[in-house]
């Protein structure tokens, strides 16, 4: 299965709605709390080019936010990404 990191915060809403979208998938996934470790904010801007949270990643790729991350949902591509297909 692909490696999935997302970057998040606890209050954010979107970032809920992420989670349990892959935890409803049953998907292992690294979460970094940037509102727990701010110096992770940083890579994660580095590393996405964007400053909102959620970031996703599959496999070192930036999949983006929630809606992105639902876009790919419904266009049933999420799950050849994440190794469900």
């Amino acid at each position: 299965m692909p490696k999935v990191v997302m970057y998040t915060t606890a209050w954010c809403p979107y970032c809920i709605g992420a989670r349990r979208l892959l935890d409803d998938k049953g998907v292992d996934y690294k979460e970094i709390r940037v509102d727990l470790e701010p110096e992770q904010r940083a890579i994660m801007i580095a590393r996405s080019r964007r400053r909102t949270v959620p970031q996703i990643f599959i496999d070192d790729q930036s999949i983006g936010g929630f809606d992105d991350l639902v876009r790919l949902e419904q266009a049933r591509e999420l799950n050849t990404l994440l190794g469900l297909a």
